[in-house]
């Protein structure tokens, strides 16, 4: 058998190092264009961790390890979560115990290996809808579900196992210093409320009929239908938070009395306001006119003053002046007429135009309002006004309506 010759060994070095070259240039080619589409912008990446505000930071690599730690994710709660949260730290959790929650492996045993539990078609409960209409909506056969004792107990354990976790993180909160939970306590809190939060509603809408018929059998005449079926509903939620389902009792046996509780409260309330305000609401007595009455009073009595004015001539009008508010407003006579003149009339009976009748008239209308305001209202201002202008007319020479009447013709 023959060696291989040295120049076959070259050739084979040469062809891996060819290859390991071309290699090489691929990863810088793909280096290069990586660079590239980095310095056009933000990658896909890393524009969804700005916008989901997550920051990832690498953990530190434990001494002797050889590949890095995995790396901490920090997440940063939403308002509306920093409210929830809050609120179901302020107050400890209320929850029916059971010895189940406290048996290895409870949450397996509780949660995964229960049998699924069908969930109910709440698409036909229009009540409201139902008794303005005045007819009854057939309830589907297929549409309802009606649980069994033992499936109404796997859902009332995951209930209550659920708020008994947040309770049991409430009191790992409390026990520190600062009260205040770590991001990863506040997550299992957020986690464990909804999942409590979406069995009670499961809970709940498996039971809507039981409402509705509870409501239609004890209908109250003077109970609006809306508000017995609201009652009702309310004492529902509540019964599903009291119900201890380790007693062995149908949940809809101890639901009924508790919503029939809540009518007969409902009804007390009623009769209790009945006896305070015995007669029917009426919308129109909702409404106060109080100040529109006491305005119109006022414009009456403000506006016999202005007659009393013009009549007495307590403004001290002249005669044209008292003239042209005569006619214009209709107090010949002391009374009001039906058709008061225009300008252009009143300009005709003392011999002026139109224009000259608006300007006498503002200046009469003027003096009036000082009259008014100083002796009716009592405005201090408007008497400095109205002596002033007093002494102004005495000092002027007023000319008298023959005077006017005979510069005209």
């Amino acid at each position: 058998m023959s060696k291989p010759t040295r120049h076959s060994g070259k050739s084979s070095k040469g062809t891996r190092q060819s290859g390991e070259s071309a290699a090489e240039g691929e990863r810088d080619m793909q280096r290069t264009n990586l660079m590239a589409s980095s310095s056009a912008g933000p990658s896909p990446l890393e524009q969804h961790r700005r916008r989901s505000r997550v920051e990832l930071t690498e953990a530190k690599p434990e001494k002797g390890a050889k590949a890095p730690a995995a790396r901490k994710v920090k997440k940063t709660l939403s308002p509306e979560d920093e409210k929830l949260l809050a609120s179901l730290l302020s107050s400890e959790q209320d929850f029916i115990d059971s010895p189940a929650f406290y048996e290895k492996d409870a949450q397996k045993k509780i949660y995964d290996e229960a049998p699924e539990i069908p969930k109910p078609d709440t698409s036909w409960y229009h009540p409201v809808m139902d008794d303005l209409s005045g007819r009854t909506r057939t309830i589907k056969t297929a549409q309802q579900v009606i649980l069994t004792g033992a499936q109404e107990k796997v859902l009332f354990h995951q209930f209550n196992f659920a708020r008994y976790c947040i309770w049991k993180v409430q009191q790992d909160v409390w026990a520190t210093p600062s009260r205040k939970p770590t991001p990863e306590q506040a997550d299992d809190i957020l986690r464990w409320y909804r999942i409590s939060d979406r069995i009670r509603e499961q809970i709940a809408n498996t039971n809507l009929a039981l409402v509705l018929a509870m409501a239609k059998r004890t209908r109250m005449s003077e109970v609006d239908f809306a508000d017995l079926v609201s009652e009702g509903n309310m004492a529902l939620l509540r019964a599903v938070d009291k119900f201890d389902a380790g007693r062995g009792y149908k949940f809809s046996t101890y639901a009924c009395r508790a919503i029939l509780k809540a009518f007969s409260r409902q009804g007390m309330k009623l009769s209790k306001y009945r006896q305070r305000f015995p007669t029917d609401f009426d919308p129109k007595l909702e409404k106060s006119n109080f100040l529109e009455t006491k305005r119109a009073g006022f414009e009456r009595d403000a506006a016999d003053e202005v007659k009393r004015i013009v009549m007495e001539n307590r403004a001290d009008l002249t005669d044209v002046e008292r003239t042209v508010i005569e006619h214009r407003f209709g107090l010949e006579n002391g009374h009001e007429t039906d058709k008061p003149m225009t300008l252009e009339q009143v300009g005709q009976i003392i011999g002026v135009t139109k224009e000259r009748v608006r300007q006498i008239q503002n200046k009469a209308m003027e003096k009036i309002r000082l009259e008014l305001e100083a002796n009716f209202l009592g405005n201090a201002e408007a008497k400095a006004a109205l002596a002033a202008s007093r002494k102004a007319a005495e000092e002027a020479d007023q000319p008298s309506l023959e005077q006017i009447m005979g510069l005209a013709h």
